[in-house]
């Protein structure tokens, strides 16, 4: 699940700006990501939700032109970059726009923003904990309800195996079958973004 490349064929479907299908797809993956990373800096929902229309309106721009070198890092990185660019591009438009004090609760966010290091890390595991979700809702309808329960609550949420096993009225076995088989297939979709 750790894979960093993002499908190669979904950036090139996207050259084609008609192709509803994977502008749909690229926004279900990334835009939750955008938003997040938005919420983690510290801005409301909705400048967190202008982020992630701003940074998604660059992609779309770009697109057109878009021609894939590993060679010149991964897609997620250069998405990276426009989105703390773009966290950047609204701290100016906002300190331009406040008035008398010359304050800006964005600009101050911005300022107190951890090094790149550490802002790309997170980033990273933001990424993956939203592309776990989108695998796991995708996944979700193939299984039974009990068996998602029983993976949900003792695989995400954490919740003791036993306890659960007597909540929802399944064996210790039946949990960790459930378990097995949803982990696997969630991995499956996953590998199957992933995957160049």
């Amino acid at each position: 699940m750790n894979s960093t490349s993002t499908r190669v064929s979904l950036l090139m479907r996207m050259r084609d700006s008609q192709d509803r299908e994977a502008w749909g797809e690229f926004v279900q993956r990334y835009a939750p990501l955008i938003h997040a990373y938005g919420r983690h800096r510290g801005l409301q929902d909705a400048d967190a939700a202008d982020l992630a229309q701003e940074v998604l309106r660059c992609v779309a721009r770009s697109a057109a032109e878009f021609r894939y070198d590993p060679a010149r890092g991964s897609f997620r990185g250069w998405l990276y970059t426009v989105t703390r660019n773009e966290l950047r591009k609204m701290a100016v438009r906002n300190d331009r726009q406040a008035s008398g004090t010359g304050e800006s609760a964005v600009r101050q966010i911005l300022e107190q923003q951890p090094d790149v290091a550490t802002d790309e890390a997170e980033w990273t595991r933001e990424y993956q904990r939203n592309l776990f979700h989108w695998a796991a809702a995708k996944v979700r309808p193939e299984f039974r309800e009990t068996s998602w329960q029983a993976f949900w609550r003792t695989a995400v949420v954490g919740h003791d195996i036993n306890a659960a096993a007597t909540e929802l009225n399944v064996t210790v076995g039946a949990i960790y079958i459930a378990r097995s088989r949803i982990t696997a297939r969630i991995r499956q979709e996953i590998e199957a973004v992933e995957r160049e």
